[in-house]
């Protein structure tokens, strides 16, 4: 008897020590989320829109699955889509080169072909915390390990949505180390009776569930897999742009897994998102991961009752289907492709009526497309008996292929005179050339190709973009080949120009510690206002060769241009020079829109005047898909620059509403907005003045 005691009361104790506390403090009753422990498991019901009520179970016993049920349902009923799921995210943890270029802003890295070594996110659930962050829920769980890192699992419910992001909050005090993650949700017994998704031609596919021992990766539209269960559906994708690293081919390099064991790491039969090792198999810099920083290593699932699939277009619509939504008063343009079209119609390659690469940019709703060529191939700068065919056949093919809502407009990565690596545009064909020898005219009249221009060094160059009224600006500022620029060059008379724009913002290098994308350009943006130059930001996206079937949206970005209607290619495009220089234009991902931003009424353009108290009334007009995160007004007085940050985390996801903020730009030179929302896309606008 004694003896079956102190097994009894050893069993308890063990169980007593594997349930894990919960932490309830942080969590506000009102705010419409139901939170209960019970039976050794946290109870988390929300609301998810459409009278249905969303249900997550997290188990409170180490030695279980960390949910437990994963359901949604109604008041009367709940349906369970899966149990006894784990998250289950790999690091693969490599090495920064931060000493031979410009330290954590390093593009040409190779951290693919160095040493590296792959850990899966191990947790020993030590404790439990809920907490309410405005309309949305938090779950904490303690007690992650991968490597070099440390954390936890984080589960966030968002109010009014089947939504869920998932992720591993890790940190590290290890220097100068890069990562790239893979991460789905694995268990022990696949719960799952067949599996669905879009394949890249955008015909749904399925594969029912049979035992195996294998892993199956596959390129796929919309980033997404699907798990069917008895009474439901579960996708999970990642977030549409934050989830790709900078390359320079957007290539589809099959982002979803599904199957047994994967990599070797995952026990268990899962189903997730996946990065390929080696990337485009050029230069390979994957994440940053600075000491001390806490970095998102995270996915989103989307529950739903449908069956076969249908949930798909519930994830589509937050990333509008991969479509950049059209706005009255605006048309989309996109700039810098490396596509050497003219390199492929001059070396006679078979192409179609269409190429691929103008089906991809009209599939996406991009309206006008600003090319990079002759980047590799091709004649820059001679001989003139190359270059200027070269630039007959490219201003013949843009012609070609413009028309209805699409313009494709001829332009180059000069990289010559100025310093760093820049951009051009011009508002019509302009024959020109990066060399002059010493007895040639920088003019004259050609019999076949009419005014021809030969430029020598930065002065003439800066005469050429004012003659025929075009606009250059730095790419990848600050990274890459333009390393140190624009700030060499930012007292030069070419850059202090009405002719040189200013720069270009992508998404380059990636740091998932950041609730936004792009912070290099974008401080660049904010120290050339405070160098006293009206100076704007464009969009840029900087790649290479694009097919249909490519990952293009999410390595896109765009500028909605305001214009009163599309130019004609025949007629010139001045409109969008104009446009550009003037700052009519916002830049977004996509999924957050600000089509309407004024200072005191004043648009870019113009100057807003302060109240004798120093206020100005910021107006914008948002839209966006995923909720909000945050909104950040900022702005400079030629000196410092200042952040105000206001918390839109009570926004739900699929959202429209006319902000007004009142800010006090006492002292203030300038200002500008940007939107994130959490899944760190996100909209800025361009600069305002203030007298």
């Amino acid at each position: 008897m004694r003896k079956n005691l102190i097994v009894f009361l050893s069993v308890l104790a063990g169980a007593l020590q594997a349930q894990v506390p919960v932490d309830l403090k942080s969590f506000d009753k009102k705010s419409g989320v139901q939170a209960s422990v019970s039976d050794a498991a946290l109870h988390i019901e929300w609301p998810a829109g459409n009278a249905e009520t969303g249900k997550v179970s997290i188990d409170l016993d180490k030695t279980h699955a960390l949910i437990g049920s994963l359901g949604i349902g109604t008041k009367t009923k709940q349906y369970t889509i899966a149990r006894d799921l784990d998250p289950a995210i790999i690091l693969t943890v490599g090495k920064r080169d931060l000493v031979s270029q410009n330290g954590w802003n390093i593009f040409f890295d190779k951290t693919a072909y160095q040493k590296y070594q792959s850990y899966a996110v191990k947790l020993d659930k030590t404790d439990v915390k809920v907490s309410t962050n405005g309309s949305r829920t938090e779950i904490t769980i303690n007690g992650a390990k991968a490597g070099p890192f440390a954390g936890a699992i984080q589960l966030t419910l968002y109010n009014g949505s089947p939504l869920m992001n998932v992720a591993a909050v890790m940190t590290t005090n290890v220097d100068s180390l890069a990562v790239i993650y893979d991460a789905g949700l694995t268990s022990r017994t696949s719960p799952w009776e067949k599996l669905l998704w879009a394949d890249t031609d955008d015909f749904m596919r399925n594969v029912a569930i049979t035992k195996m021992d294998t892993v199956e990766m596959m390129a796929v539209k919309y980033r997404t897999i699907i798990g069917q269960g008895k009474e439901g559906n579960l996708a999970v994708f990642p977030a549409p742009h934050q989830y790709f690293y900078p390359l320079d081919n957007c290539y589809n390099l099959e982002h979803i897994w599904y199957g047994d064991n994967y990599r070797n790491l995952l026990p268990g039969f899962g189903i997730g998102i996946r990065h390929d090792l080696l990337g485009d198999r050029r230069w390979v810099p994957w994440f940053n991961a600075p000491p001390g920083t806490q970095q998102r290593y995270n996915f989103f699932c989307l529950l739903s009752r449908e069956k076969d699939g249908k949930v798909l277009e519930n994830v589509k619509a937050f990333t509008h289907s991969d479509k950049y939504e059209p706005i009255p008063g605006y048309y989309t343009m996109a700039s810098h492709f490396h596509q050497e079209h003219i390199d492929d119609v001059l070396t006679r390659k078979p192409l179609p009526d269409m190429p691929g690469f103008v089906k991809a940019f009209r599939n996406t709703g991009v309206n006008i497309v600003h090319l990079a060529e002759f980047h590799g191939p091709g004649s820059p700068r001679g001989p003139e008996a190359k270059r200027w065919p070269e630039l007959k056949t490219m201003f013949a093919e843009c012609a070609r292929l413009s028309g209805g809502n699409f313009l494709l407009l001829p332009g180059e990565e000069p990289n010559n005179f100025f310093g760093g690596h820049w951009m051009n545009i011009f508002p019509k064909p302009v024959y020109w050339l990066m060399s002059r020898e010493k007895d040639q005219p920088f003019v004259e009249n050609h019999p076949e190709y009419g005014k021809v221009y030969r430029i020598g060094n930065k002065d003439e160059m800066l005469k050429l973009l004012e003659i025929e009224n075009g606009l250059a600006w730095t790419a990848h500022a600050r990274t890459k080949g333009s390393t140190g620029f624009p700030d060499k060059h930012k007292d030069e008379t070419f850059y202090k120009s009405d002719h040189f724009l200013g720069a270009a913002w992508k998404a380059m290098p990636a740091d998932l510690s950041q609730p936004k994308l792009g912070k290099r350009v974008l401080d660049l943006m904010d120290d050339m206002a405070n160098w006293g130059y009206k100076k704007n930001v464009l969009a840029e996206a900087d790649l290479f060769r694009i097919e249909p079937n490519y990952e293009l949206y999410g390595h896109l970005n765009i500028n909605y241009l305001q214009l009163d209607e599309m130019p004609r290619f025949e007629d010139g495009w001045q409109p969008v020079l104009d446009a550009m220089r003037k700052g009519k234009f916002f830049v977004t991902t996509g999924e957050v829109l600000i089509p309407t931003f004024k200072v005191n009424n004043a648009v870019v353009g113009e100057t807003a005047k302060p109240d004798a108290k120093g206020n100005v009334e910021i107006t914008l007009d948002a839209k966006w898909t995923f909720p909000l995160n945050r909104a950040e007004v900022i702005s400079g007085d030629g000196k410092e620059v200042f952040h105000e940050i206001i918390n839109l985390n009570d926004t739900q996801a699929f959202g429209q509403k006319n902000y007004k903020f009142t800010q006090n730009m006492r002292g203030r030179k300038w200002l500008r907005v940007e939107l994130w929302d959490v899944a760190a896309n996100g909209a800025f606008t361009q600069i305002i003045w203030l007298e």
